[in-house]
This record gives structure tokens, C-alpha cells and sequence, in this order.
């Protein structure tokens, strides 16, 4: 169904003017795909890229919501607003965000500098949800300064964060394997800022070695930016303010690493638009029964995955 033009420029024009009723409204219609969710993005579009985007990860459990929390209180102390976006685990019986870190972040809920927002993964795998960076993109055009995305925190998998921030924060806790889990190739390669969160429990000195020597023995051009692997202790605030100067100082010096991760974002956003969309014309104009049979076919052996998705574009080239 075509999107009300009225409606999305009504919403636009609230939007822009700060109105986080309006705010909300958009980030659902973006977060459920609907025809006006992507006429919000095509007036918004130009009005983003001012915005700071920070990603956040790292295994559950290592604090990365409290690490949100401070890190929030911190850059509100700066004079910047901030927009989060805290991406939970799907509810199994409703499809929604179990909402843990917009709990945990409650203290916020009374700063009109602060907009917080749970969205679910939707099943969708690398730790963020398909819409999370349509949702950013309405928080820059809000006027967020700065715009946190938390992910799920499910581990190796969550590499989609470096196509989705302009800076990628990894947090690891010790005790919990990490001196493992830190020295594997999809972790060490997202990491702008490494942050070893309660540094004040066993094996975090440790951790921080582990890390560090790891760094130490990947090669990198003269000048690049070298991650920092920094210490804190995100429930009383501890290193927090250190974290917060680590991405001034990648903004400032990382220029041109930034300029080639926006392209790289881009483009990947651009492919992910386009296999959706190409799905969305396959699922229109195959019909249901002539699509079983394929798959009924591919099941039984009958023909190859390659032979099938040949059978498909014939198809839709009809």
C-alpha cells in the first residue's frame, strides 16, 4: 500500500524539530518496514552524516548495557545529545524486544537529551537487526550528536557493527574465556577501542596482556590508529571517561579509515537493499506452488542449488 505523503510530511517536519513522539513514530515505521518507513528515509537522507555513530559489543554478559549507561552520562556531561539504540534478543511469544537495557539505562528516561530505544534481532544474525540502520539514520536526522548501538551480544558473530558505526567499541570481561575469545581474527579486526570492563575481578590484568600482545603482532601502515586496550569498571564509572576521550582521539586522527568504512557501509547497506528487495519480487512473482516444487525438488535431489536459483532468474525474467 503507498505511503500517506501527508502523514510522512507531517512526520518529517516534527522530526526535525526535535518532537520525540515524532521520533518514536519513525523509528517503528522503520523497524516494521512499511511503505512509510522507507519514504521517511528517502526525505531524511539528506539531512544525515552529522552524527557520531558508536557501536558497542562484545560476549553477553560483560557489561556492555552499564558501559551504554555511563558512557551516556558522560557525553551528556559534554553538552552532546545522545540517541541509543539497544539491540535485545526477540521475545519467542510476542516478536518484540525483551526490553533488559532500556531498564537498565531508566535513569536517563527523564533527560530530553537522551532518546533510548529496544529493538529486537528478528532473528536476523551479526548481532543487529535488520532496521538498525534505518533507526540510526533517523536519530542523526533528529539531531542526535552522538548515536549509540548496543548489540544483542552473542559473541564472534557480531562483525555487522563495522558496517553499521563509524567506531566500534569491543568490551570483554575476565573470567569468561575471553583471553581466548579476544585473540580470534573476527574480534581483533572489528576493534577500534578494545574495553576490558570489571577490571577489578581476577584475570583482567591478564586479559589486557592478551590483547595487547595480540595487537602487537598485526602490521599497520605508519601513522594508522593503533586500538587501545583500556580498563574499566562500568558500575561505579571507573575508565569511562577515558573510553570517551579514546573516540574523540580516533575521530580526530582515524579521518581517513572512517571516510573508506563509510563507503564500505554504504555499499553494504545498498546490497542489503537490493536482496531484500529482489526476494520481495521473487516471493511476488513466483507462484507458492511452483516455488515448493523447486525447493521439493532441491530437497529430493532432484536438482542443485545452483540449477534452482538458475530456474528462479528464468523465472523472473519471464
Amino acid at each position: 500500500m503507498p505511503a500517506d505523503a501527508s502523514l510522512v510530511d507531517r512526520l518529517v517536519a516534527r522530526l526535525v524539530a526535535g518532537d520525540p513522539r515524532a521520533l518514536a513514530r519513525a523509528i517503528s515505521l522503520v523497524e516494521d518496514e512499511t511503505a512509510a518507513g522507507v519514504e521517511l528515509i528517502r526525505d531524511l537522507y539528506s539531512k544525515t552524516g552529522h552524527a557520531c555513530l558508536v557501536g558497542i559489543t562484545g560476549p553477553p554478559g560483560a557489561g556492555k548495557s552499564t558501559l551504554v549507561d555511563r558512557l551516556t552520562a558522560e557525553i551528556r556531561r559534554a553538552g552532546q545529545t545522545v540517541g541509543v539504540i539497544a539491540v535485545d534478543p526477540t521475545s519467542p511469544f510476542t516478536g518484540g524486544a525483551i526490553l533488559g537495557d532500556r531498564v537498565r539505562m531508566s535513569g536517563h528516561a527523564g533527560d530530553a537529551g537522551v532518546f533510548i530505544r529496544s529493538m529486537a534481532t528478528r532473528g536476523h544474525h551479526g548481532g543487529l537487526s535488520r532496521a538498525t540502520s534505518d533507526a540510526a539514520l533517523v536519530l542523526d536526522a533528529s539531531g542526535k550528536d552522538v548515536v549509540i548501538i548496543e548489540t544483542v551480544g552473542v559473541g564472534q558473530d557480531e562483525v555487522d557493527i563495522v558496517r553499521t558505526a563509524d567506531i566500534a567499541i569491543v568490551v570483554l570481561v575476565p573470567g569468561t574465556g575471553d583471553e581466548v575469545q579476544a585473540l580470534k581474527a573476527g574480534i581483533m579486526e572489528i576493534a577500534d577501542i578494545f574495553v576490558v570492563n570489571k577490571a577489578d575481578h581476577e584475570g583482567a590484568e591478564r586479559l589486557v596482556q592478551s590483547v595487547t600482545a595480540s595487537l602487537s603482532l598485526q602490521e599497520a601502515p605508519a601513522g594508522a590508529w593503533r586500538p587501545p586496550v583500556l580498563k574499566t569498571i562500568a558500575v561505579d564509572g571507573t575508565g569511562v571517561q577515558a573510553v570517551w576521550s579514546a573516540v574523540a582521539a580516533f575521530r580526530e586522527q582515524a579521518a581517513p579509515a572512517r571516510e573508506s568504512r563509510q563507503l564500505t557501509r554504504q555499499e553494504h547497506r545498498l546490497r542489503d537493499v537490493l536482496s531484500q528487495r529482489f526476494l520481495q519480487q521473487v516471493a511476488a512473482r513466483v507462484p507458492e506452488e511452483e516455488w515448493r516444487r523447486i525447493v521439493g525438488d532441491l530437497a529430493a535431489r532432484r536438482v542443485d542449488p545452483y540449477s534452482a536459483a538458475a530456474a528462479v532468474m528464468k523465472r523472473m525474467a519471464e
